[in-house]
């Protein structure tokens, strides 16, 4: 392996610890050049952060205090391309934590341990871009990512669920990154209706690769509820009544959580308690 080629684990964890959007970017585009070039799984992070390292921008708000989106100016479009920019840098963490934190998992069996760091690798890979893009975008509209305060809510959930890799995977692909299904349709929709195709076209790239992620997070979660001897229906029901609060909301976008094989039985019950 070249001096300059470092392992999968290596690679994520110093994802986590780029402090800086363009040195996260880098990283993980490293992770997946060298995870392509090499298939090194390296040796198991021992200690982890709770949270990731960050840049210092932007200020970090409750849910409420974040700008409204009215899309018809370019100001309300900017607000939610950078309210997409901050979930896609999350993101990007909760793909290198999904490999550093739950990749060395005995529940994961050896034969299948470079399947389940691919699919993480390709995701970090993918939110990566999705970031990059969404930054230039904010650029052509005058702005650039940390210009506008944001909240820190997907984190917390990542927080909550450190301990557990079922519960991880029920919750941030098949809850969180789930709803993006749900709502970017409607959001694309509105861009076009004002005329912003560009952005629009972005939003398309980016909810394509949502569907393939929550696959991968719905497809990992019955393989660990198999190893565990558990019904997956049921553990999912458990675990999202424990780690989130609230029902989940439809309407639901019925066509791509089918695509990503998380079906009705999973998440219909819990909109309706």
């Amino acid at each position: 392996m070249p001096v300059q080629d470092r392992a999968a684990y290596e690679n994520a964890l110093a994802v986590l610890k780029a402090d800086t959007v363009q040195d996260k970017q880098l990283t993980a585009q490293k992770l997946e050049k060298d995870w392509h070039d090499t298939r090194q799984l390296g040796a198991p992070i021992t200690s982890l952060n709770d949270r990731p390292a960050r840049p210092t921008r932007p200020k970090l708000v409750s849910p409420g205090e974040v700008p409204r989106r009215r899309l018809g100016s370019e100001q309300g479009r900017a607000a939610l391309l950078h309210a997409v920019a901050h979930i896609e840098l999350n993101a990007i963490d909760l793909a290198a934590d999904m490999i550093c934190r739950f990749g060395p998992s005995p529940i994961i069996l050896e034969q299948d341990r470079h399947d389940f760091i691919s699919d993480w690798v390709q995701v970090c890979a993918d939110e990566a871009r999705h970031f990059g893009m969404l930054n230039k975008r904010l650029a052509d509209l005058g702005q650039t990512y940390g210009d506008l305060p944001a909240h820190d809510g997907l984190w917390d959930a990542a927080i909550a669920t450190q301990s557990d890799i079922a519960a991880r995977l029920a919750i941030a692909p098949m809850v969180l990154e789930a709803r993006g299904l749900d709502v970017t349709p409607s959001m694309i929709e509105k861009l076009q209706h004002v005329g912003d195709y560009k952005s629009a076209d972005l939003l398309k790239i980016i909810y394509t690769d949502e569907i393939d992620h929550v696959a991968a997070g719905a497809r990992w979660f019955k393989y660990v509820a198999k190893s565990l001897k558990l019904q997956p229906v049921s553990l999912y029901h458990t675990l999202v009544e424990t780690h989130f609060t609230g029902k989940l909301k439809p309407p639901f976008n019925v066509q791509a959580r089918d695509m990503a094989g998380l079906f009705e039985r999973y998440y219909k019950p819990l909109s309706l308690r």
